[in-house]
Order: C-alpha cells, then structure tokens, then sequence
C-alpha cells in the first residue's frame, strides 16, 4: 500500500512538472509574439516614405493638375491628378496616379464658398481625396431649413460636394488623457513642450481660457499649473505652463498608453489621408483608426475650428487633449467629434506642427533647430497611465505592441512595488515564463532523482534480507 501511495505522488508530481513545462513554454510564446517586431517598425519606415513621395509630387506639379494624395491600402502613395502628362510623371516616380475631375484649386473654392456663407452650429466639412469631392456633415442639431439651405448652396458650388447627415452631435471633447482638472471640466496632457527655458503641457484650447488652474488631482490638492494662452475657438490649443516652469517627472518624452506602457515620441509631424493612427486617453485608452481627410472645417457650438485632422479614431468625453501619433511621431491633440467608442464616430485633432510654430515652442528634449520639411526631429511626452487596454479593432481599444504606434516601453508612475508586480504579471515578459520552466526542470529532476533513491533502498533492503 506504502509503495502505491509513492507511485501515485511521484506519478502525479512528474505530471505536474510536464504540465509546468508545457505552461512555460506557453507563456514564452506569447511574450515573444506580443513583441513589437521589426516588421512594424519596417511599416512605419515605408509609410513615412510613402507620404514624402505623394507630398513631394502634388509640391511639383501643383494645385491645378493634382488633388492631394493619400497612402493606399497596400502601403503605396495615391496621388490624384488632372490629366495624363500628371499621371505619367507619378507613375514614373514610383506612386500610383488616380485622374479626377476636378483639381486642389477647385476643392479649396468649394470649401471657401461653404465658408462664406452665414455659419450652422452642428456642421463640418472636409475635401475627401480618395473620391474628389467635398464632404459636408451636419448632425442631429442642425434644422431641417439650415439643411436644405446648405444643400442649395452645394449645389450651386457643383456635383462634387455630397451632403450627409451623421449620427449624434459634434461636440468638443472636454476631459481627458493624463486627467488634467479645473473649474472649467477635466482635460486631458497632450504633449510636454518646452520654449527653451520653461516647460508646458499642450493640450486643448477649448479646456479653458487664459488664467485657468489645473490639477492633477479632482480634490484640488495637486497643482500642475496654469493656462497662458489659449486659442479657440479658429484653432484648439493652449499651453500650461508647469508651476514650477519645469516638469519635474520622468519620461517627458513617453506617452502613456497604459497598463504600465509607453510609446517613446521621436518628433512631430504633419499626418497623410490614410495612415494609421493611434490616441490615448483616460476614458477609453488606446484606439486607432486611419486619416480621412486634412484641413477640415467644425462649427462647434461654441465657434468654428479650421485646419483639422480628420480621422475614423473613437474618442470620448474624458479624450479631449490627448495624443494623437503614429510610428513614435506625434500628429496632433483631441478636439472634438461626434459618435463613441461603442458605436465608432468621427474625431477631429488639432495638427501639432502648426501650434507649435504658433507657440513658438518645440517637444520637450528636442534640439532647438528645427528639422527639414516641417517635421520635428525629438522627443515629445506624455498622456494617461492607467488607460485601459484589448486587442485592435474598429472602435476597440488596442492593445500595446499589436500594431505600431511606436516604440513601446515599461512607464515608471506608480513605485517600484507596484511596478514589479506588474511586470511580473505583463503578459509581455518572458521571464515568469522562463521561471516556470526552470521551477518545472528542477522538479523533474528531484523526482527522478528521488524516485532512483527509493529504488537503491528497496535493493538494499531486499539484499539485506536474502543474506540474512
């Protein structure tokens, strides 16, 4: 009976320890495939490369043989032209050509024209390069005789303008990445910037007007600083100067994403219809979506905003402010939009390049001549730690290292303690699973190892007894 109970716990521990093995093994796999690989890194690489080449074409050859350009599907530049001699020269250059009816210089008139007219709270409007026309939204505030009088106008204007009604209302986005609090609302830390001698948050203008507190807490303990200037509404940003004129936390040029993550932002740039993009946030984490559309035109309640960046990423109350970038380059800051991130929506931002040349400020740890082509070659900061995290999808939140918003890397905000924990339980480190491994080898071994001892014994005993 003593011998049938051994075999049993030897057997069950030998189980054990392969069923250890096998978990190990497991948990290496998928630490190793959560890895951001080169190959999106590679991506980033080519689309950077994809938006230079149609930019650079639509520069040559000019607003009345071109209609913008955008990164197709494949990865490959799109550039829309007028005639043939213009579709023979991007082809030749290595992009694709798509010839349209009607030029840059026709779409600009259009939205001129929409912008003349007497201003509709609850509308917006952008050129969609991808089909040559303009897209003219009105939401669910906007009458039905403001409705049919901007349908007359588009008509007027010709047959490329489209009318479409969206769902909910266009809204500014008050609240936040890195919550950020006052008496107007909670906003939300775009990027940290730096004029040379002081550091700022950029954000939102819509946050508040000049003179405007904020804390990091809601209970008004924790001051982060003050709003010195502000615009909105015809553009949305300000500037926060830190209290202290310099921000005092590690990792300025990180933007949280959560979970304990970050995406390291290597400079700022102007984004390309197309391309895939990434916003952080405290109320739904971080989500991606694609570029619809740029120098888009939002009658909010409170004012017009001009030169947007339209994009298919969800945001919500809580978003506004926050980060938007791609590839570790930061784009722009959350203004407003209408929809969720249950039912999807359309989201506006603020373009970065242009509030910082506004600003007269650059991303914080960045040199101070500014780099070529009206991009910015360092980095930029931070947005929210604790923004939840799940697999990519339309309207989903993403996870950290699925797709390529940048170089993901551990943010220390909250104690060595906590943050030990927390990468011993990232599904990212390969560590535990390697200690679960090693744990179930040892135990292999002990039990053969015991299992021989036990065998020598009974020999011996039985020996002893036949000799005796």
């Amino acid at each position: 009976m003593r011998h049938a109970r051994r075999r049993i716990v030897r057997r069950g521990a030998q189980c054990a320890a392969v069923g250890g093995l096998l978990c190990g093994g497991l948990m290496v796999t998928h630490a190793m495939a959560s890895e951001p690989s080169d190959t999106s890194r590679a991506t980033g690489s080519s689309a950077q490369a994809a938006a230079d080449t149609g930019a650079a074409l639509v520069s040559r050859l000019g607003t009345s043989r071109t209609a913008g350009s955008w990164i197709a599907s494949d990865g490959r530049p799109v550039v829309a032209v007028t005639d043939q001699a213009a579709a023979a020269e991007v082809t030749e250059a290595g992009a694709r050509a798509k010839v349209v009816g009607h030029s840059m210089r026709d779409l600009k008139s259009a939205t001129a024209t929409l912008s003349s007219a007497p201003r509709v709270a609850g509308t917006a409007w952008a050129m969609d390069y991808t089909k040559n026309e303009v897209v003219v939204r009105a939401d669910s505030t906007v009458s039905a005789s403001d409705w049919s009088r901007m349908t007359e106008l588009a008509d007027d204007i010709g047959g490329f303008v489209r009318m479409q009604r969206t769902e909910g209302t266009f809204t500014t986005r008050l609240n936040g990445a890195q919550p950020l609090f006052s008496t107007a609302g909670r906003c939300s830390a775009g990027f940290n910037v730096t004029n040379g001698q002081s550091e700022f948050i950029l954000t939102a203008g819509h946050c508040g007007p000049a003179g405007s507190l904020w804390f990091a807490d809601n209970q008004g303990n924790q001051q982060v600083g003050r709003t010195i200037t502000t615009a909105f509404p015809g553009s949305d940003f300000s500037l926060v100067r830190y209290d202290k004129g310099q921000q005092t936390t590690v990792g300025s040029n990180v933007v949280a994403i959560g979970g304990g993550n970050g995406v390291r932002i290597t400079g700022a740039a102007d984004p390309t219809v197309g391309q895939r993009v990434f916003r952080s946030g405290s109320t739904s984490g971080l989500r991606d979506g694609k570029v619809t559309a740029l120098n888009a035109t939002v009658n909010y309640p409170e004012g017009t905003v001009t030169g947007l960046i339209e994009t298919t990423v969800c945001a919500e109350p809580g978003d506004s402010g926050g980060p938007l970038f791609s590839e570790g380059i930061a784009l722009g800051v959350t203004s407003g939009g209408n929809g969720d991130c249950t039912t999807g929506g359309t989201t506006f931002f603020q373009p970065v390049t242009k509030a910082l040349t506004a600003l007269d400020v650059r991303l914080a740890g960045q040199p101070e001549a500014p780099a070529s082509a009206g991009a910015q070659a360092s980095p930029a900061p931070a947005a929210s730690p604790g923004a939840a995290s799940a697999p990519p999808s339309q309207g989903a939140a993403v996870t950290p290292g699925s797709a390529a918003p940048g170089a993901v890397e551990p943010v220390d905000t909250t104690g060595s303690a906590e943050t030990l924990v927390s990468r011993l339980t990232d599904p990212r480190n390969i560590g535990p699973g390697l200690l679960v491994i090693a744990g179930s080898l040892i135990a292999l071994v002990a039990t053969r190892y015991i299992r021989t001892e036990q065998d020598r014994n009974a020999y011996r005993r039985e020996h002893a007894r036949s000799w005796g």
